[in-house]
């Protein structure tokens, strides 16, 4: 299994079978977690008022202090703190009151390691997806979901947005997010769902793009035990996780036209059908898309249906990228740098007055997000009280180049000639060299610029489609 990046503080394991306890430890160590155990709840609550855990992993069903008390307590010290419930086949109910109560998610026995340490990464990046903009202090969670997280910003488009999505959160209709990758899409379906009603509701997410076509239709209705092959037990579905609470289909143009049609009939009817089952099951579920694709030229090409997308299009919200509102980057990185200083317990660093220029005059293909990793970096590598210039990577080479041009050539200046370069001249270039460094893999340059592998590809096809030709395929996706 890949490494994954290993948390500030452990996870917490509570299990009263020493071998259950041994082979969750053995998983997450292999994938790179810290790790303390438990052996049943009040052991693990003795443990958590000595110290502080970056997740709980818990059984249900335990001497003493069982899973749900354990929850509740967690949740009452530490909100903040993600917990994963571990549940026997025979207890879906008492899963799904788990996450209503504020389980991150839930594992049911039997599975797979692999299956363990997809949920724990999948806590874990939900928890610090990056923040778009400032709004206040932090805010308690709701119910089922990660809390709500401070919003930063000081541009006046993005405060009549959220003081616009204020306004929609009251209602049940369906909302549908667009904005490119990296500018915190999830985080405002998160916003929209802690001031509605539905707050201490679960909020259900689902990445479309991230699960196969061939699982996503089990992954959000659920299934039957013998529905098919390897089905050995019910599985609930994210549709009825999220009951009374909200549901957000992230990359939903990236959801197959049967499937569509499916959900397109959920929506209409309040009902779904798990596979293999007999009777629909009624849902209250308030639908919140995503999408960093044209979807009109989705349906233009017909890989999106129209008429999902009017039943989702109810409440349109676009959500603009870092380089339209250019104020908010020098308050982002503030923040950023504080967050990451804290982290790595060292002073809050300074900008100097060129890294500021330079940040500026950059344009952000990977928006917030590619900002946070840049700013995460250049905390690391500086070693003084001041992020200078070459402290930054911004062309993904270990320099500022990208922001500061080549020798002898100014940030906007058309190395073709003809004049200043446009952003998305610079964009595009910056894309290119990018590519060339890494020889053509798609997969690390866009690891590199903070951008999605798909918007890379869409990124290259503009490209091809303005020069007329047939490729510009510069070499293998990972």
């Amino acid at each position: 299994m890949p490494e994954a990046t290993a948390p500030i503080r452990p996870i917490l394991v509570v299990d009263d079978d020493p071998f259950m306890r041994t082979s969750l430890t053995d998983c997450l160590v292999s994938c790179g977690y810290p790790v303390e155990t438990a052996v049943d709840g009040a052991d693990a609550l003795a443990k958590f008022r000595g110290g502080a855990y970056e997740m709980v992993i818990t059984d249900i069903r335990m001497p003493r202090m069982g899973g749900l008390e354990l929850l509740k307590n967690v949740k009452g010290r530490a909100p903040d703190t993600p917990v994963i419930v571990i549940t026997a086949y025979g207890t879906v109910n008492t899963a799904v009151e788990a996450m209503k109560q504020g389980a991150a998610d839930f594992v049911m026995k039997p599975f797979s390691l692999d299956d363990l340490e997809g949920v724990v990464k999948s806590v874990l990046e939900r928890d610090r997806e990056p923040e778009p903009a400032r709004e206040g202090a932090p805010e308690t969670a709701g119910a089922g979901r990660a809390p709500q997280r401070q919003i930063v910003t000081e541009d006046a488009r993005m405060a009549e947005l959220l003081e616009f999505l204020k306004n929609i959160a009251k209602s049940r209709s369906s909302v549908l997010i667009q904005g490119e990758s990296g500018t915190g899409k999830e985080l405002l379906a998160r916003f929209i769902h802690h001031h509605s009603p539905r707050r201490n509701q679960p909020f259900v997410a689902v990445n479309c793009a991230a699960i196969p076509h061939t699982l996503l239709e089990s992954e959000m209705f659920g299934y039957e035990k013998g529905a098919f092959t390897g089905a050995a037990q019910r599985r609930i579905g994210k549709f009825e996780l999220a009951d009374r609470g909200t549901l957000l289909l992230d990359e939903v143009s990236e959801m197959d036209m049967p499937l569509q049609a499916k959900l397109l009939r959920v929506i209409q009817e309040s009902e779904i059908d798990r596979l293999g089952g007999k009777d629909p099951i009624a849902v209250d579920v308030r639908i919140i898309a995503t999408t960093n694709s044209d979807l009109k030229q989705c349906i233009r090409e017909k890989t999106f249906r129209e008429d999902l997308y009017y039943r989702l299009n109810v409440i349109p919200v676009r959500v603009p990228p870092l380089r339209e509102r250019k104020g908010d980057i020098a308050v982002l990185a503030g923040h950023f740098l504080a967050k990451y200083a804290a982290e790595n317990g060292r002073k809050k660093p300074g900008l100097a007055a060129g890294t500021l220029e330079a940040l500026s005059a950059y344009p952000w293909p990977g928006n917030v997000r590619e900002l946070e990793n840049v700013i995460e970096r250049a905390v690391l590598v500086c070693r003084g009280d001041t992020v200078e210039p070459h402290h930054l990577d911004l062309d993904g080479g270990g320099s500022a180049a990208a922001a500061q041009g080549t020798p002898g050539q100014s940030p906007a200046e058309n190395p073709a000639g003809g004049g200043s370069m446009t952003l998305r001249d610079m964009e595009k270039n910056l894309i290119f060299s990018t590519l060339k460094k890494v020889r053509g893999n798609k997969t690390k340059a866009s690891e590199i610029l903070g951008i999605s592998v798909r918007t890379m590809r869409n990124k290259l096809n503009e490209y091809r489609l303005e020069q007329g030709k047939g490729s510009l395929d510069l070499g293998a996706d990972g």
